[in-house]
């Protein structure tokens, strides 16, 4: 989604207003060597069943949302050269979509997201921590979701701060949360430390992944609670999983 813009208000209600712009908070330790994520093998062929672990499998999620049930009114460009080619879909209970990955590095500065690493570099995200700080993409998974446009209005598909999302590229399964918002007419973006958990190069500049290789999994209704608690977000994101695999192995 790079160049991307400054976040970008929601029109529907107070759901994607943006503050106004705080200082930043001083730099956090630097982030751990492993960021949490749930790492699964693609399965062997036959019908979709969650493990007995409380983990569900990559290709259980691909399959709980294959094909496209259309839910915005146009389609989304992944960066700012390429085609509008991105639907939206929507269906069992969840959001979807199919697009690249660009790192998000916005937020609270830290060692590696600051203005010097990120020339896009802003100090601020769309939502904060439940302490009023800048959420920190070098330590925490998040997605960004566009801004409210003619396209489609996530807040109207009970997409809010904290909404649980699942990431799966490559038979792993990162969960996040939407912690940003971004340009109306893009999509496919994620912070560094989601393409890190990804297994994918976190630099902002050259990282992330090529079009239409991630799939973004939303869970409308389900949050974590606080919404910088990657832990929360794990254990919301992996009984969504499992109640969106059961259905649709009905």
């Amino acid at each position: 989604m790079r160049p991307r813009l400054l976040p970008l208000a929601a029109a529907c209600g107070a759901v994607f207003l943006v503050p106004a712009s705080l200082s930043a908070s001083a730099a956090p330790p630097d982030v751990p060597e492993r960021e949490p994520s749930v790492r699964v093998p693609v399965r062997a062929a036959g019908p979709p069943t969650a493990r007995t672990d409380g983990e569900v499998r990559a290709a259980e999620l691909l399959d709980a949302v294959r094909g496209c049930r259309p839910i915005s009114d146009g389609r989304y460009r992944s960066d700012d050269e390429t085609e509008a080619d991105i639907t939206v879909c929507g269906g069992r209970g969840v959001v979807h979509w199919k697009s690249d990955l660009d790192v998000d590095c916005d937020g609270r500065p830290g060692r590696r997201c600051n203005a010097e690493t990120d020339p896009m570099f802003a100090d601020t995200t769309a939502f904060q921590q439940s302490d009023g700080r800048q959420l920190s993409a070098e330590q925490l998974p998040y997605i960004v979701v566009p801004g409210s446009s003619d396209i489609w209005s996530p807040a109207r598909s009970g997409i809010r701060a904290g909404t649980v999302a699942a990431l799966v590229h490559r038979g792993r399964v990162v969960y996040a949360v939407v912690g940003d918002t971004g340009p109306t007419e893009l999509i496919g973006e994620a912070s560094y430390a989601a393409a890190r958990a990804l297994g994918v190069s976190p630099d902002p500049i050259g990282g992330g992944v090529a079009r239409s290789e991630v799939t973004y999994i939303l869970f409308p209704g389900t949050t974590a609670e606080p919404l910088e608690s990657h832990r929360a977000a794990v254990t919301a994101g992996r009984a969504a999983a499992r109640t969106l695999v059961r259905s649709a192995a009905r």
